[in-house]
């Protein structure tokens, strides 16, 4: 079984990406998205989403990284996935999942299941670019609006050449909103002969197990679960007892100093809160905490609380 650490854009920095790669249970990260529009992006902007680039692409703990690319014209994304490779990715990923209105907006991510001819033509042209020992890879949801073209955008996304497939069991409109449809991956694993990645609502490991007899997939990529309960991953593949609130508090402490002295360390203090989102369905000790938290603005105050 292998298990991916989702690219969750605005969460899963690389800070984030050590720090739970350091728990363990991961074998591959993917990086939030990297914007192409019209041109070829100088280094900078990929060191930028991935500095593991900088060592290999690897976190501190040894676990792959590969870059993610989101946009809708297939030239400029094959030039990209280029450079990305260059640069030292272990492959790329495509994003036709995002369901950002913004994003959505000016043709990226899940707008783009609408239209499988565009989702072939990008593939194809990264697919056609990017050197054939290293793997291009997609991740979709079940739809836009609805699932009609669910299958047809998986057969594009085989048709095209795509190494394996990453598939969110929702559509756009359905957001994060359980239940997620893991029967609908069945229904695309017989459409295509490619390795499938099952994603969505998997909060424990009992979650899992059930998303992948439903799913019929063995390999799981992981999102908002790995952040309500770090070691969820370890829970899955080693089945690991779940971390206690104090370790994760511990593990709170730690990733604090990361982000106060990090290029990030003005957005710390919401950072932290964004991630009690999550720990609070996990750990009832995190929404008192929370509510501690909430009015405090200061790094200082923050790890003094979680340090308590």
């Amino acid at each position: 079984m292998k298990i991916v650490l989702a690219p969750m854009q605005g969460v899963v920095d690389h800070l984030m990406r050590d720090m739970l790669t350091r728990v363990g249970g991961f074998d591959l990260c993917i990086t939030e998205f990297v914007r192409v529009v019209d041109q070829l992006l100088p280094p900078k902007v990929f060191y930028r989403f991935c500095p593991e680039l900088h060592h290999g692409s690897v976190t501190p703990s040894g676990v792959p990284v590969r870059v993610q690319l989101l946009g809708q014209h297939p030239q400029w994304l094959a030039e990209n996935a280029v450079k990305a490779v260059e640069l030292g990715s272990p492959g790329v990923d495509l994003n036709f999942g995002c369901p950002a209105k913004t994003v959505n907006k000016s043709r990226g991510g899940a707008v783009l299941l609408k239209d499988p001819e565009t989702l072939y033509q990008i593939i194809k042209a990264v697919r056609d670019a990017v050197p054939s020992d290293q793997p291009v890879s997609a991740k979709i949801r079940l739809g836009f609006d609805d699932k009609s073209l669910a299958l047809e955008n998986a057969d594009a996304v085989t048709q095209a050449g795509a190494d394996f497939l990453t598939v969110h069991a929702r559509t756009k409109v359905e957001g994060y909103k359980p239940p997620a449809y893991w029967d609908w991956i069945a229904k695309i694993k017989q459409v295509t002969d490619i390795p499938i990645i099952a994603n969505g609502e998997i909060w424990s490991a009992e979650d899992a197990l059930l998303c992948q007899q439903r799913s019929g997939c063995i390999d799981l990529m992981l999102g908002r679960g790995a952040l309500a309960l770090p070691n969820l991953a370890q829970t899955i593949k080693n089945a690991h007892v779940p971390m206690s609130w104090e370790q994760t508090k511990e593990l709170l402490v730690s990733y604090s100093g990361y982000e106060i002295y990090s290029e990030k360390g003005l957005y710390y203090p919401n950072r932290i809160k964004q991630w009690f989102n999550y720990l609070k369905r996990q750990y009832p000790e995190a929404e008192e905490m929370f509510m501690e938290l909430r009015r405090l603005k200061n790094a200082d105050e923050i790890v003094k609380v979680l340090a308590s």
